[in-house]
Order: C-alpha cells, then structure tokens, then sequence
C-alpha cells in the first residue's frame, strides 16, 4: 500500500468515527486523493501536505465542506437502555420471588397440573425478560429524545431486544436448571449478567443499524458533494 491508498484509509477510518456518510466519505476521499497526486507529482510529500495528525486532519476537512453527521453515542445508549433495563430486573425478580412458590410446586408435582412444565418454566422466565426489553427501550425512547435517528433506534430494539431475550432465554433456563433453579445471590447475578449481555448486544447492534440506515437515507436525499481543498 503506498503512501496516498494508506493517508486515505486513516482519514476514512476517522470520517466514520465521525459520523459521516458513506456517499459524503466517497467524495472527500476523491477529493483528496485528487491533492495528494497533485502534491506527489509537484515534488511533495503527500504525508506533509496532511501533517501529523491524519484523524483532525480529516475531521477538519469534513468540517469545512458541511457534511451530515450523524454521531452513534453509543455510551450514552447502551447506559440508558442498562438503567431501564436494571429497574426491569427489579421488578422482574420482585416477579421471580412471589411466583417460585407456585413454579417450585410446577416443578415438583408435575402430574396435579394440566400445565407442561416446559411452559411453566418460558413462561417464569419469560415475563421477567419481557419486563427488561421494555424497560430498556422505554428509557432509550423517552431519555434520549436529543440524539438523532432514535425513534428508529428504538424501533430496532423493539424488535431485536425481545429477539435476543429468545435466544438467551433457554440458554438463561439451562443454566437454572444445571444449578437445580438456585435463588444463591451469585446464580441470580449470573442469570442477569447473561440476560444484560445480551441486551447490550442487541442495542448496539440496532443503534449501528439504525444509524446506517440514517445515513443511507441521507445519502440518497443529498447525492451531490462540494469539493474542498485541504487547508
């Protein structure tokens, strides 16, 4: 890789960190790809013309032409769907010690019910994970009005929260079962701490989603770029 594909390939990873769009990172890159030739057939030194710092370079130059930019903070996401997510877990477990009684005797004297047990056991954990997803995309929705695309974000979540409370739900049960459904301090934390996982994993995965088709839809809308010349 010579000097010119390397500079662009360190201002492009920069143009997304910061939010730019794929059709805005087209046209900046072509641009300075442009002045770099241009640099390197005068004699220059292309990595001269952009200095030290490559990543403020090209943060400067996505500046100066006025691009779109649409920040993921996922920080701020995946804390909040956490916080939402931990009051679930409260009244999930709330939910977990007023049921066991009941699901304990499920359990134990399977043939007094008409009830499977295999039910009984999606349906105890179930409704605690049903209470976190929501509670978890309750608070993106309501506490991040500020940040672009979040309606959206939040519409992801909807769909792949619960998705991922399916995938984890049995993996949640299996592990329940392989210590006997122990109510230990350090089994229940290990349940939450596999339910929370996969939360984390599912909002940040539509928060990417969402902001990609953001920028998508951008894109589209504003097809034409400005060239700008490095300062």
């Amino acid at each position: 890789m010579d000097t010119i594909d390397r500079l662009l390939g360190e201002a492009d990873q920069a143009w997304r960190g910061y939010g730019v769009g794929s059709a805005d990172r087209a046209a900046l890159a072509a641009d300075l790809r442009l002045d770099l030739r241009a640099a390197a057939a005068d004699g220059g030194d292309p990595a001269q013309l952009i200095g030290d710092d490559v990543a403020g370079f090209a943060r400067r130059l996505a500046d100066e032409a006025g691009v779109r930019r649409v920040r993921g903070d996922y920080g701020r996401v995946l804390g909040t769907a956490l916080i939402g997510a931990l009051l679930g877990v409260v009244l999930g477990y709330g939910f977990l010690m007023a049921a066991n009684p009941a699901f304990v005797r499920m359990v134990d004297i399977p043939r007094s019910i008409d009830v499977p047990v295999q039910l009984a056991v999606a349906v105890y954990y179930g409704i605690p994970a049903a209470v976190v997803a929501a509670g978890a995309v309750a608070a993106v929705r309501t506490r991040l009005r500020d940040l672009p695309e979040i309606r959206r974000t939040a519409r992801l979540m909807s769909v792949l929260v619960p998705v991922a409370g399916i995938v984890i739900t049995p993996i949640t049960v299996g592990f329940a079962w392989a210590t006997d459904y122990s109510l230990a301090p350090s089994v229940v934390l290990t349940e939450i701490a596999m339910v929370l996982t996969a939360l984390a994993g599912a909002t940040a995965l539509a928060r990417r989603l969402s902001l990609r088709e953001g920028r998508t839809a951008a894109d589209t809308s504003h097809p034409e770029a400005t060239r700008i010349k490095p300062a």
